[in-house]
């Protein structure tokens, strides 16, 4: 936590079905996340914009849509995140949609094999994004990088790791889950995700969650990526994204996940994905995204008084 942090801007919406993450990445530097992340005492370099395809917008071909565009923008995101984490810094990528995980999965995942470190992905989100192309209902990429990240998916994309899968299923965290699609279940269940849905944090909490994972991942002696999916907030704190699910995480049950993950001191990377200004109101989804995020890096309510906070 304490090694500067680079903000990686991946304006893309290949692999989503609206059209409008590209302005994501601008919409969380307009909001402040690089003077948010200073404030706290971090070295921050904004390494600007990458490029690849614009969005062509076609159907899907052989269960997918956009691949050869998604294949060069993940090459590009998995080159840019290996360079900064090798040179010693934490790449946060600032989305663009969530099928760019697989390249940021691909990188930091090639990095904690160099570093024979274990990896563990938290993947909080509305959606499991387990998806294939067998199971997809529209071909959406950004529906897949789960699967992809575990084994399954076109080999163009399997072969930006450095292995198969990337990370084992087991070692995959979801979080605030609520929106599965019918065939896409069967595989989650079969591959062994460790899937925290929405229905579970309402009976054990937050808190009980978090801890459950925490441990598990601290057992493992393993590294944390964190793939954080803004339509895993409710609809009515985060409207901007393309796919409102009701029913979804809180302020407090977020911002409480993520100062769990910073008090483990295992998190090395960071996505913040699926930003759609098109679908915001007065940039509050980015503003609520960079908030959270600041409780990741370790903004706090207030000092701790005790190491249990008197519980």
């Amino acid at each position: 936590m304490n090694r500067s942090i680079s903000l990686i801007g991946v304006p893309s919406d290949t692999g989503a079905g609206h059209r409008g993450a590209t302005m994501g990445p601008e919409a969380l530097r307009v909001a402040g996340i690089a003077r948010t992340l200073t404030r706290l005492g971090h070295n921050v370099v904004d390494k600007g914009n990458l490029f690849g395809p614009e969005n062509p917008e076609h159907a899907a071909e052989d269960g997918y849509r956009h691949l050869t565009e998604n294949i060069i923008w993940c090459r590009n995101v998995q080159e840019a995140v290996f360079s900064e984490i090798s040179d010693g810094n934490l790449p946060v990528m600032l989305g663009g949609d969530h099928a760019m995980s697989i390249g940021s999965i691909a990188a930091v995942a090639r990095y904690c094999a160099d570093m024979k470190k274990k990896l563990c992905i938290i993947w909080i989100d509305a959606h499991s994004d387990f998806n294939t192309s067998d199971t997809s209902p529209s071909g959406n990429i950004h529906g897949m990088p789960v699967a992809i990240a575990a084994g399954r998916g076109p080999g163009e994309l399997l072969a930006l790791g450095h292995r198969i899968p990337m990370v084992e299923p087991d070692n995959i965290y979801q979080v605030g889950i609520r929106s599965v699609d019918i065939a896409e279940k069967q595989l989650v269940l079969d591959a062994g995700v460790r899937a925290y849905d929405m229905r579970c944090i309402d009976e054990i909490g937050m808190r009980e969650v978090m801890q459950n994972i925490l441990q598990d991942v601290a057992a493992k002696d393993a590294f944390i990526h964190v793939s954080f999916d803004v339509d895993s907030l409710d609809p009515t704190i985060a409207p901007g994204v393309g796919t409102t699910i009701p029913g979804g995480l809180t302020y407090r049950e977020a911002q409480l996940c993520m100062e769990m993950i910073h008090d483990s001191g295992l998190m090395i990377s960071l996505d913040i994905m699926e930003i759609n200004p098109a679908l915001d109101f007065q940039n509050s989804t980015a503003k609520l995204a960079i908030d959270l995020t600041a409780s990741l890096f370790g903004r706090q309510i207030l000092p701790p008084v005790s190491k249990n906070r008197g519980i």
